[in-house]
């Protein structure tokens, strides 16, 4: 029989957290970050097709030549089978450790539902409710006009919140065949589960993507796998909507690496801009706080566009990618008004109209230029300040105040007392990323790979930047050819691309420590692609004069096949205690106020309380509510706030996730 530990749910520690390519026989200068820039011709030797993974023609995405075709689809083979091993892998540990953790097979319906804390249980509630309704029609009927959630008030919940994934699990539950052998909990959780495996194989590309080679796929699973701690918390929060949303945040910036890759086909393009739309849509039409992470995304491009690494034609398609992913959520969402005074569609606005306007930006010599960026920048910034504001007005929009509020308060910018800021500022995980969880990521050896690479490229993208900057635009053929003739630096989009989209998630994790969870798992693609990629060992050979083929080729495959070898040793003993380690989910009194609760008062009886015990209430016994954890609306707040003396002491309010 076995023994397990007893712990009570709510004192759970929930912080808990081969073959390769063919060695490289040449480097093509088009892939290359040094080189000698003399004409925009297609280097000799290298075809004008790119396949996706595997380089354009003689040269990969980092430069190694042509192999036979039948070695090229036994490598790619090789790689796509590690990145489905990879997958399962990280979707079959959350699944142990939920289970060993809570002992869930052997849980009733009532404790399965209490595990599911704060808004888990009232989005998870929405799939329920939708399972138990007598048909899908009458279900969706009830969710455009429920008046169970917020007491006295008639919500339409498909537009307040983002619930269209319980929506389509619950139909998908009922269409398919598996009723009598598949509960419907285990459907809902082994879904969610498999969007880590997707999670997984999203970076595993994007790293095979930037390096040319799948064994920096394989060093960034591995390292998503052992900084499970810092990476996802999915195994103990399974209904947030970061759990939805990230893993096609993953595939959209997989797709935009590829799209930004040199060389692809009109058809290639096609596809990936088709594919960034969908991966946008999905992630939008997920997470209710997607436009504040386009925000950040739309800043990168706009980066990327002011330092001349983009075309006109790339920026403007990555601009109407998020704009019509929004658009599309926007209708779905009935027209929620929250998304058309989102401060990321003003920012694209803003950008396309004044870059539309304003000619001649990327000319004339250094000083000219950054005197025009500066500009340029000012008058972006004025104009996007003046959509939101006019459009929030006309909309009468303040569904997202309480975001800027506490924004204004976490850096000294406006009152920290008022009440909405309170609500996160107590919360430890909106204070500033500890500095354990850097302690932790240099013990799986992520952290110091990731540095050097950070510090490498963001040197190489500066010059980069500084020469393009200094270059003057001119017309013909000969005068460019004339312009570049020298040394310079050259930068690949794809690469200057991922390393800002680091660079600024690393900061918005900084400031606030659960956006780490947006920063993490990309910073394994990064550093593997600095262990894996061609760049840092070029450098750190040329300056000990020992680049030949023979030694770059060996140093380059050696040392993340031996830092794997080394993870696997110190890491693996370690996942397996931890996958071993049993206990109980024991919380009799919770479970005792719900069966009270089913039992002993009326159907339609009205239930006020900390925001947390709520939506348990909802989940377990389907009683009507005055408020909730799901925070975007004005009316809601004030609401909450008047029940700020009776229930606020026994609030665990956690808002943002």
């Amino acid at each position: 029989m076995e023994l397990r530990k007893r712990v009570k749910l709510s004192k759970l520690e929930y912080d808990l957290g081969l073959s390769q390519d063919a060695p490289t026989e040449g480097r093509c200068s088009s892939n290359m970050m040094w080189g000698t820039a003399t004409s925009n011709a297609t280097p000799q030797g290298c075809l004008g097709e790119v396949s996706l993974l595997g380089g354009s023609g003689n040269c990969s995405g980092s430069g190694i030549l042509l192999w036979w075709p039948w070695r090229q689809c036994v490598s790619m083979a090789a790689g796509l089978l590690l990145a489905g091993l990879l997958a399962l892998t990280q979707a079959w540990c959350v699944n142990a450790i939920h289970e060993n953790l809570l002992w869930f097979s052997q849980l009733t319906e009532v404790e399965r539902e209490i595990s599911f804390r704060t808004e888990c249980g009232l989005y998870y509630s929405y799939y329920k409710q939708m399972l138990q309704a007598p048909s899908i029609q009458e279900g969706l009927s009830d969710l455009i006009h429920d008046n169970l959630t917020e007491s006295k008030r008639t919500i339409n919940l498909l537009q307040r919140m983002n619930i269209y994934q319980e929506v389509f699990l619950s139909v998908l539950y009922r269409l398919l065949p598996i009723q009598s052998y598949l509960e419907p909990v285990y459907f809902y959780i082994y879904t969610v589960f498999s969007l880590q495996a997707v999670y997984v194989i999203a970076l595993y590309l994007t790293a095979w993507l930037l390096s040319g080679s799948w064994l920096a796929g394989v060093l960034t699973g591995v390292w998503y796998i052992l900084n499970r701690v810092d990476t996802t918390r999915v195994e103990f929060t399974i209904s947030l909507r970061e759990n939805w949303s990230l893993p096609f945040l993953a595939l959209q910036v997989t797709a935009i690496t590829c799209y930004l890759r040199p060389q692809l086909t009109a058809l290639q393009q096609k596809v990936m801009v088709w594919l960034m739309y969908v991966t946008t849509f999905c992630f939008c039409l997920t997470w209710q706080f997607n436009q504040f992470i386009l925000l950040v995304q739309a800043l990168i491009i706009y980066t990327l566009d002011c330092a001349d690494f983009l075309t006109t034609t790339q920026v403007t398609t990555l601009y109407l990618v998020q704009v019509s992913g929004l658009l599309s959520v926007w209708l779905l969402q009935f027209c929620n008004s929250m998304i058309l005074g989102s401060l990321v569609l003003s920012f694209i606005v803003a950008v396309l109209f004044i870059r539309h306007c304003q000619s001649g930006l990327k000319t004339g010599s250094l000083l000219v230029r950054l005197g025009k960026l500066l500009l340029h920048s000012a008058m972006v910034f004025l104009l996007t300040i003046t959509i939101n504001y006019l459009t929030k007005k006309a909309l009468q929009l303040k569904s997202d105040e309480h975001i800027f509020k506490f924004i204004k308060s976490k850096f000294a910018l406006g009152p920290t007392r008022d009440f909405d800021a309170s609500l996160y500022l107590c919360e430890e995980a909106f204070g500033l990323l500890p500095l354990d969880t850097l302690e932790r990521l240099a013990g799986t050896l992520l952290l110091y790979p990731y540095v050097l690479t950070l510090l490498l490229l963001s040197g190489m993208l500066a010059v980069a930047t500084l020469q393009k900057l200094s270059r003057p635009k001119v017309g013909s053929v000969e005068e460019r050819k004339g312009a570049g003739e020298g040394r310079v630096v050259t930068f690949r989009p794809d690469v200057a691309y991922n390393l800002l989209h680091t660079l600024f998630f690393g900061l918005l994790a900084f400031s606030t420590m659960r956006m780490k969870y947006i920063w993490t798992g990309h910073m394994c693609a990064v550093a593997a692609y600095g262990v894996c990629g061609t760049e840092l060992w070029t450098l750190i050979l040329n300056t000990l004069r020992c680049n030949s083929k023979v030694l770059f080729r060996l140093v380059r495959y050696a040392v993340p096949l031996a830092m794997i070898g080394f993870l696997y040793y110190k890491f693996w003993p370690k996942l397996m205690e931890e996958l071993s380690e049993l206990r109980e989910f024991y919380d009799p009194d919770t479970v005792e106020l719900m069966t009270w609760i089913s039992t002993k008062t009326p159907k339609r009886a009205v239930f006020a309380g900390s925001m947390q015990l709520l939506a348990g209430i909802k989940l377990c016994t389907g009683r009507v509510l005055t408020n909730h954890p799901h925070y975007e609306d004005k009316d809601l707040r004030e609401r909450t706030r008047q029940l700020k003396p009776h229930c606020l002491a026994h609030s665990s309010h956690s808002a943002l996730c």
